[in-house]
């Protein structure tokens, strides 16, 4: 007995990537660095403010 398995391509809608404006600069006064049309923040890596990941589990006592 001989098993096939077919394959076909994911069909549907593909979503675009969000896009803002094309001709924006980091918010630092001595930057001059031009973002990223897909980079949602106002900063560029450099300056951006640092974002600490959320921290799952749970916080051990030292009783």
């Amino acid at each position: 007995m001989d098993t096939t398995f077919i394959a076909s391509r994911p069909s549907g809608r593909t979503r675009r990537p969000k896009t803002y404006r094309a001709d924006r600069v980091c918010t630092d006064f001595s930057c001059q660095t031009i973002l990223s049309r897909y980079n949602k923040r106002d900063a560029c890596h450099i300056h951006a403010p640092v974002k600490f990941p959320r921290i799952r589990g749970r916080f051990e006592d030292d009783e």
